[in-house]
């Protein structure tokens, strides 16, 4: 997917974006074939071209959107909502800072 110094850091770690998005691929068809459905099937379903949805089973790049339609053919919504949804911190300094984030309403005055 990238290129030169990223591809070399991203190396370094045991998750990258096209591994994520390789494991997120072979989720769905695992569901698909739990419910015995065929790619046609699905991509019936979901809306999303079967051209479209091979191509994300063998290189986990699809659109957002078509992602968001297989998760609703799948009943798999949920997943979606719980996306970015929870804070994770490193430290307890994280979390007092995060509570004083929440009482503050709005910004300072200038003036």
């Amino acid at each position: 997917m990238g290129n030169g110094i990223n591809d070399n850091i991203l190396s370094l770690i045991s998750k990258t974006p096209d591994s994520l998005m390789l494991g997120i691929a072979e989720r769905v068809k695992l569901r698909r074939l739990e419910k015995g459905w065929t790619q046609n099937m699905l991509a019936a379903k979901s809306g999303v071209s079967l051209a479209s949805y091979r191509r994300f089973e063998s290189s986990g790049e699809m659109s957002l959107r078509s992602l968001v339609m297989l998760a609703f053919a799948l009943d798999m919504t949920d997943e979606f909502e719980a996306l970015f949804n929870s804070k994770t911190y490193q430290s307890i300094d994280d979390i007092l800072r995060a509570g004083q984030l929440k009482q503050r309403k709005r910004g300072s005055r200038n003036g």
